[in-house]
């Protein structure tokens, strides 16, 4: 019988061993916010875990980007006032969270889905993950960010991808920093820039796209072939870029130019491990360098918890959590009512004019320009 008992116990183990090995991974197609899909003060994006709700309460999933971050505060909040326990899924970066909620969505993993953003919002639509919902707060958001009519995908929040540099480096090197695209190409900025890769990183796609925008179709490649000659360096990840390339960072990497967000300099002043009177880092902002990544919450098909879900997207317009966004994720809010601390009315840097190029077009096109841009950079 001990025989027996233990052959079947080998057997349930491999067994069980086999069927987790045959789980489909998430594909991964983006970073980041991300960060984030944003550049995220890291002592404050990690959610402590959910303890098992009380009897009676009700369990809401909420599936986010590995950047997502609240406070606890804020999160209790929502829980008290609709006796609901919330649990955060963090599923990768903005992409990969993305083919994540698609590829789970005839068995959906949660019931809201955050984080996905204007690179990749055709994708979550033609996926067909989302249930559409009109939330009374979106009467007062402004028509910039509303890029679903259906209202399937609704806008929560943004921010701007630019290029941020090391203004300690600049200022003993002697040397004017860059403001434009073609300044990228000098030879007195040699092995200086590090970017995220566009094939696994939302900010990295973003700039992709201000290159395409920048230089047409016809001449984004060249630039690129101009870029990697000038030892540009290509990161797979935001916090490989500036958490370990960028000298401006606790990192103190070896590059003084990074591919970040207009919002990082404040996140600077924030995480200073001593007080700073100016940012250590300064974000370039020049006309036709940036692009404004949008982020979307939307209700996930098959959800057995609609009304709680809707509850949590109005939630996630409201003051309450808007308000607490800029200083938790680094992000600004789409509810113009919401006030901005006042590190970041004091230290933020927004470009007059951003790189814009439509969701249609991105989705028809977003694939092919990776693929090309992949081909030429990285061989």
């Amino acid at each position: 019988m001990k025989n027996k008992a233990f052959s079947m116990l080998v057997l349930i183990t491999a067994l069980s061993l086999f069927l987790s090995a045959c789980q489909p991974a998430a594909t991964q197609a983006t970073e980041a916010p991300s960060p984030s899909p944003v550049a995220t003060n890291p002592a404050a994006a990690s959610i402590p875990d959910t303890p098992a709700p009380v009897t009676g309460q009700r369990v809401l999933r909420v599936m986010t980007h590995d950047s997502f971050a609240a406070s606890d505060k804020v999160i209790a909040s929502f829980e008290q006032a609709n006796n609901v326990k919330i649990q955060f899924l963090k599923s990768g970066d903005a992409g990969a969270a993305t083919n994540k909620a698609i590829l789970s969505k005839n068995n959906p993993l949660a019931d809201v889905f955050y984080g996905v953003d204007n690179t990749f919002l055709s994708r979550a639509l033609q996926g067909d993950i989302f249930e559409p919902y009109t939330s009374p707060l979106m009467a007062i958001i402004p028509a910039q960010y509303k890029l679903d009519p259906t209202n399937q995908a609704i806008p929560v929040d943004w921010g701007d991808v630019c290029l941020n540099y090391d203004t300690t480096y600049f200022k003993d090197k002697g040397l004017a920093p860059p403001q434009t695209l073609d300044d990228l190409l000098k030879p007195v900025y040699k092995s200086l820039l590090v970017v995220e890769s566009p094939a696994s990183s939302s900010p990295g796609l973003a700039f992709l796209l201000v290159t395409i925008g920048d230089y047409g179709e016809n001449g984004y490649l060249d630039y690129w072939k101009k870029l990697a000659a000038n030892d540009v360096k290509v990161d797979d990840s935001w916090d490989n870029a500036y958490n370990v390339d960028f000298s401006g960072s606790a990192g103190h990497g070896s590059r003084p130019i990074v591919l970040s967000y207009g919002s990082s300099p404040p996140f600077e002043v924030l995480d200073a491990t001593k007080p700073v009177s100016e940012p250590p880092t300064a974000a370039v902002v020049t006309d036709g360098t940036c692009f404004r990544q949008i982020e979307f919450v939307g209700i996930l098909k098959g959800t057995q918890n609609l009304d709680l879900a809707q509850k949590w997207v109005d939630f996630m317009l409201s003051r309450t959590f808007q308000e607490d966004m800029p200083l938790q994720m680094y992000v600004f809010p789409v509810n113009p009512q919401a006030l901005l601390p006042e590190v970041f009315t004091k230290y933020m840097q927004i470009p007059n004019k951003t790189v814009i190029i439509s969701p249609d077009e991105i989705a028809a096109k977003r694939d092919q320009w990776i693929q090309a841009w992949t081909q030429t950079v990285i061989h």
